[in-house]
């Protein structure tokens, strides 16, 4: 995965990906003359992954490697969770966020976009809601999450036993709602609104919005979720693709690093090359 015009071949590969710290002078020669666009997801990536959603934080060293970062380039966050959620978390003003997996955009000078489609399901999305609360309300450790446009059903703390259950409750949902959709992620289910729209649409409306899609920027996704395959794929051709996790996947990534730990490093690295 490389910029435009760089003669890279977009693949998609199950190998382990080349190191993005130890190949930094490459990525660095793909942006030369180029502005940087650095889009982050939020869990797995800049805070770690743990056993409940409200406890995943960023460390103080991280959000002092964004704050770095944000003063010499576009930074945005592309996560799932809500957008007032993943805001309060960053505590980064001056950077763009996407909450909901991109159905809600928000950044400076009063910037806020929702899908409209996410919109007309949100009725869905509450009736939905009540009725897999009720259903995996004696499966212990499910934890049904509601955000505004997506809900995710966790199954971390839940007995291998009980998977099933929870999938369960999740596919009937689907049958007897179709206007939603379902994803599936590290220990989770999502139920979203059922369109063509994700984290890869996402970063496109961004540079559009910011006016960041020409050739002369270079957009750098990093990510370590199959949700982040949308993005990855999105920017084939166009910017690079940053893996985050240390297992062998079948990505559309260019590069990967180990963990949010590798991540910050990376953030330090390309920070001085950045340019406003």
């Amino acid at each position: 995965m490389a910029g435009r015009g760089s003669g890279f071949v977009d693949q998609t590969s199950h190998q382990s990906l080349p190191s993005a710290l130890a190949n930094l002078q490459e990525i660095l020669q793909l942006g030369r003359g180029r502005q940087l666009v650095i889009f982050l997801d939020y869990d797995g990536t800049i805070a770690p992954i743990t056993p409940t959603p409200d406890s995943a934080l960023i460390t103080p060293e991280m959000h002092r490697a964004m704050l770095r970062l944000a003063a010499k380039c576009t930074v945005g966050v592309i996560s799932g969770r809500d957008l007032p959620d993943v805001r309060q978390r960053v505590n980064i003003d001056s950077i763009v966020y996407a909450g909901s997996h991109g159905f809600e955009i928000g950044g400076p000078k009063g910037l806020h976009v929702e899908q409209p489609i996410g919109i007309q399901c949100l009725p869905t999305l509450d009736l939905t809601h009540q009725e897999i609360s009720r259903q995996l309300a004696e499966v212990k450790g499910a934890i049904v999450e509601r955000k505004r446009f997506v809900i995710t059903v966790h199954y971390r703390l839940v007995a291998e036993q009980e998977v099933t259950l929870v999938e369960a409750a999740v596919d009937q949902a689907i049958h007897r709602h179709p206007q939603l959709r379902k994803t599936a992620g590290k220990k989770m289910f999502e139920l979203l609104p059922n369109t063509d729209w994700n984290k890869g649409k996402a970063i496109l409306s961004l540079l559009d919005i910011l006016e960041m899609n020409g050739p002369e920027v270079l957009p750098i996704y990093l990510g370590d979720d199959t949700t982040d395959e949308d993005a990855f794929r999105a920017l084939q051709g166009t910017g690079l693709g940053i893996f985050v996790g240390e297992e062998a996947v079948e990505s559309a990534a260019g590069y990967g690093l180990r963990d949010w730990e590798e991540v910050r490093e990376f953030l330090l690295e390309l920070t001085p090359f950045c340019r406003v």
